[in-house]
């Protein structure tokens, strides 16, 4: 996960009606992020052959809503790589989300006393890669740390082709991290995500972790009125 603070007005186009952006002591932040999903389900219970081992890329933003007194934090995914095209037509068809499907690559070497991680890809024939290196055991994030803002956003947020918005509850533990050293993302960034995203992915990352995953439920959506 490789965070950068980012002046909030390149990201209010991306925010979904009855959102708001979310913020970390008083900064605002985009993150790139690679992550592999293992042994996935359908209604809990549905494995679809060939589709329960792949890889993703995405590029989220954070935001927040009030409903009924309780404080949503979520993500806004701006753009989601998958390695398989029927998970991109059903994340398409059920939540409205920007995926996109390219070939994607990893390698995770992470053991208790650390290791690395790494996803690569291409998309116009250019080559992106992401990398870091972990060391030392992995902990639950520090209570009000920055580690636990980027990693504990329970909601999920889509903007609808109708201008409505669409709201999902994401259900996991939190997760065991790694702050990552020796960071690097490689590619032409804004042919991905446009010049101004770009521009800021082009430089180094305010904050990496590395995240050891845990069961994921994802909710089915529900229209925002």
């Amino acid at each position: 996960m490789l965070n950068y603070e980012i002046d909030p007005v390149l990201l209010h186009p991306f925010v979904p009606r009855g959102a708001e952006l979310d913020s970390f002591e008083g900064k605002t932040y985009v993150s790139l992020v690679g992550l592999r999903f293992a042994r996935t389900r359908l209604l809990g219970s549905i494995s679809v052959p060939f589709h329960t081992d792949f890889d993703e890329v995405n590029l989220r933003i954070y935001v927040r809503r009030s409903e009924a007194g309780e404080l949503r934090r979520g993500v806004v995914f701006i753009r989601e790589i998958v390695s398989l095209p029927l998970v991109t037509l059903a994340a398409r068809a059920v939540y409205g989300e920007n995926y996109i499907t390219l070939p994607l690559h990893h390698s995770i070497s992470l053991t208790g006393s650390g290791g690395s991680v790494e996803y690569s890809w291409k998309f116009q024939r250019q080559p992106y890669r992401m990398r870091g290196l972990a060391s030392g055991s992995g902990s639950r994030a520090n209570e009000g740390s920055l580690e636990q803002f980027i990693s504990e956003h329970y909601w999920g947020y889509t903007r609808r082709r109708d201008g409505s918005s669409l709201e999902y509850h994401v259900s996991h533990d939190p997760w065991r991290i790694w702050r990552a050293t020796n960071v690097t993302f490689e590619g032409n960034a804004a042919s991905l995500y446009g010049v101004e995203l770009g521009r800021v992915l082009a430089r180094a990352p305010d904050s990496a972790f590395i995240a050891d995953g845990s069961p994921v439920v994802v909710f089915a959506g529900n229209k925002i009125r």
